[in-house]
């Protein structure tokens, strides 16, 4: 952890919601005048599109657990490298995973390359002269044998819906986005099971911060669900860890001033309606930021 350098993470699995949490952010590097150096989780996967369903089918073969979510599919020595590295001299490498035709014609451009989508850009160095460190992906915080990423996040906020949600967004995505089929993506979630509980769901338990969405309407049976509930038909936990309410000065009773209709459900997780999400973000978030751009330049 690091006054100079200081490193913010967002976790979450795949369609958690933490493009939502990352919006929030870059509104607030936008109006506080702060340079980030972004890094995207996916960029730290240990294989390409194709070598990776190579992978996959190997494993399955085998009868092996096999998946983005653990630590045989992805590098995390060279995460928790990145974020050593910038934790002390503000430097460090990154590169790009090209999702897209757009992201490739992008970085092709910048690059002089002739990459495809699902392969990655060259590693190359962090900008000189950022302000701070921002990750969005799967595993801002995780840790075990040998590497310990959560330790090394001066931030760390965890965005997780509860799972019969995470489900309907993940079926509804993969289905509408890439054609999958129902019985495929129940395939997918019962295979990357053992690692969703091993790698990412210990994670948020090391958060500084939370944001889980609860819907109140019924998701029962989530393989059935014909439409995911919207923002308004959710409510939003937001839970402190009791080291991090303290450390931040989180000013609960201002927090339930300006959120209408909130509620603190216990003495560290206030609730908020799920449409005022990014709002409950933003009012949260920026003094922590703020704070830490203020003690890095009494350390500048």
């Amino acid at each position: 952890m690091s006054k100079l350098h200081p490193i913010v993470a967002v976790t979450g699995s795949s369609g958690a919601g933490t493009s939502t949490v990352k919006r929030a952010f870059e509104h607030i590097f936008q109006r506080e005048g702060i340079v980030p150096a972004v890094v995207e989780g996916d960029s730290y996967h240990r294989f390409e599109r194709g070598p990776m369903k190579e992978a996959m089918a190997k494993a399955q073969a085998a009868g092996e657990n096999f998946s983005h979510f653990g630590p045989e599919a992805n590098l995390f020595d060279k995460l928790e490298e990145l974020f050593r590295n910038y934790g002390g001299n503000g430097g460090g490498e990154k590169r790009y995973y090209l999702h897209s035709t757009e992201e490739a014609a992008d970085h092709n451009g910048r690059l002089g390359t002739q990459l495809n989508p699902g392969q990655f850009t060259p590693w190359e160095a962090i900008p000189t002269g950022t302000d701070l460190l921002f990750y969005e992906g799967l595993h801002g915080g995780v840790e075990g044998d040998g590497y310990d990423v959560a330790s090394l996040a001066d931030l760390l906020v965890g965005v997780v819906p509860i799972t019969n949600l995470e489900w309907i967004q993940k079926i509804h995505r993969d289905n509408a986005e890439r054609g999958y089929s129902a019985e495929a993506i129940v395939d997918t979630i019962l295979r990357r099971m053992p690692d969703y509980i091993n790698h990412i769901c210990p994670q948020f338990s090391r958060t500084d911060i939370n944001f889980q969405r609860v819907p109140t309407v019924d998701t029962s049976n989530p393989f059935i669900c014909r439409n995911i509930p919207t923002p308004d038909e959710s409510f939003v936990i937001i839970h402190f860890r009791k080291g991090a309410r303290d450390k931040w000065d989180v000013d609960f009773p201002y927090l339930l001033k300006m959120i209408d209709d909130s509620f603190m459900s216990s003495p560290t997780s206030l609730v908020v309606n799920g449409g005022k999400m990014g709002f409950a973000m933003e009012l949260i978030l920026t003094p922590i930021i703020h704070r830490m751009i203020k003690d890095k330049g009494h350390n500048g």
